[in-house]
């Protein structure tokens, strides 16, 4: 599924684009939808069916919850209520069943059988979607879509079905009943799809193999520098990996007249970790606040109630993130950070030069970084160990530097990449010669797509890392 769904997006999506700009203006959200449908059932066709159902489900709950009188709130709510109850009960059986009855098993001996149930793929993203849609009716923010045509399309939008970013309905609901596909939406929207494409299979996929390399070997054969270079390249990875993905479904929508909110905003130049969380994955951070953060209270109930809604939230974060122990230590991990920087630590960032604050963050990161990565309890100890000048090969080692001197262009180039430099400069350099930033901007795109190309037909391929959850 995962390799023949980006060689869809790359060989079929021209094809895909040519019937839908021949089609009229009305017919264009059918065609959306069954491009979409048709893109997500290519490897998984058995799970077409959850996903109908979750639009069926969603569609007449917020049809029904526009229907109901305003002053029944007590039924508005009831119906809001069953609407996520089921949608989470989905997302918990596909999703969290077999973790649930591993950790009972483990805490009481037991032997229960797991469900093995396989994971639908992009099923947080578009339950989260869904949920987001029937909450904004139930808060009259947005009117229940009558069109299930339209509905559905914006359920299942293939450039960002899968791996997000996750679109709330509200950014797009007048784009899903009339929009423009203007030349300069098109020329913008490959561009975008382009950088992303590059970022994920020239980069991403290449500085993969380092972190491949040296997360396969055993924990006594560890050095520090070792461990350090795995996490860097794993920090790296996962940036131009996710934000790869968001920059090529930000560049189909443009395509397809739609204007998507960015995911990504350079998160790696943030002077603290809660600047951080505003710049990276912006559409689950959002949607976190809106639909957890703030019906908790928020920050409006006292600084103790403040802190537990942090917790409860970064909580959900990591458990949202996949059905594991180490996700959970991961959002842990950064609700004490936050915690920290909420009670005081933020004040001191701010009144320290920026360097300090840019440092502290990027050791936060990484670290949080390490144990996102690392699902192994045994083998996270000993990885750890090593990066805390603990490691039984010591601080250096060959192999170390073998990596170091096959990957050094690379890693440089993705350090530079993963920043606003690149952007700054061509716009220091381009913003006053439009002639020669168009000349740019087409041999840009002729050169990448191009040798990106030859690289998903001849080499292997790594799946996107935001497929799984």
């Amino acid at each position: 599924m995962v390799f023949s769904s980006l060689i869809f997006l790359v060989v079929f999506l021209p094809a895909t684009l040519l019937i839908y700009y021949i089609l009229p203006d009305r017919f264009r959200n059918l065609c959306l939808l069954a491009v979409s449908l048709i893109f997500y059932s290519w490897g998984e066709p058995i799970y077409i069916l959850l996903m109908l159902f979750s639009i069926l489900l969603n569609y007449i709950s917020g049809i029904l919850i526009t229907r109901t009188d305003p002053q029944s709130t007590a039924k508005r709510r009831a119906l809001l209520i069953s609407a996520i109850v089921i949608n989470v009960g989905l997302l918990f059986v596909f999703k969290y069943a077999d973790f649930t009855i591993g950790t009972y098993n483990l805490l009481f001996g037991k032997h229960i059988e797991l469900l093995n149930i396989a994971l639908p793929i992009g099923i947080s993203f578009y339950t989260f979607q869904a949920m987001s849609y029937v909450i904004d009716v139930y808060r009259k923010e947005v009117k229940g879509n009558k069109n299930i045509i339209n509905f559905a399309a914006y359920i299942t939008m293939f450039p960002q079905l899968i791996a997000g970013p996750i679109v709330r309905y509200k950014t797009v609901e007048s784009e899903l009943r009339e929009r423009k596909c203007t030349l300069d939406d098109f020329y913008q929207g490959i561009i975008r799809f382009t950088v992303g494409l590059g970022k994920k299979v020239l980069i991403a996929n290449n500085i993969a193999v380092i972190f491949k390399e040296i997360a396969g070997t055993s924990p006594d054969k560890l050095s520090t520098s070792m461990a350090w270079l795995a996490v860097l390249a794993f920090t790296l990875q996962i940036y131009f990996d996710f934000s790869g993905y968001s920059d090529m479904a930000i560049g189909m929508g443009r395509m397809l007249g739609f204007h998507f909110l960015e995911n990504f905003d350079y998160p790696y130049e943030s002077k603290s970790i809660t600047e951080f969380w505003r710049r990276w994955h912006i559409s689950l951070s959002t949607w976190f606040r809106e639909y957890v953060y703030y019906p908790l209270g928020g920050n409006r109930k006292g600084i103790k109630r403040q802190l537990i809604n942090i917790l409860i939230v970064w909580t959900l974060t990591g458990l949202w993130h996949g059905a594991s122990w180490n996700f959970v230590l991961w959002g842990f991990y950064y609700a004490v950070i936050l915690i920290l920087e909420k009670l005081f630590l933020k004040k001191v960032l701010d009144k320290i030069p920026n360097i300090f604050g840019r440092l502290y963050t990027i050791i936060a990161f990484v670290i949080g970084w390490a144990i996102f990565a690392l699902d192994d309890i045994s083998y996270r100890t000993g990885f750890v160990k090593a990066l805390l000048f603990q490691a039984k090969q010591g601080i250096l080692d060959k192999h170390t530097a073998y990596l170091l001197i096959s990957f050094g262009v690379l890693i440089v180039i993705a350090i530079i990449g993963s920043t606003s430099i690149p952007k700054r400069l061509s716009e220091l350099l381009l913003s006053k010669k439009p002639t020669l930033r168009r000349v740019f901007e087409l041999l840009f795109v002729a050169v990448v797509m191009t040798v990106s190309i030859a690289f998903i037909v001849s080499d292997s391929y790594n799946p996107f890392l935001y497929f799984r959850f």
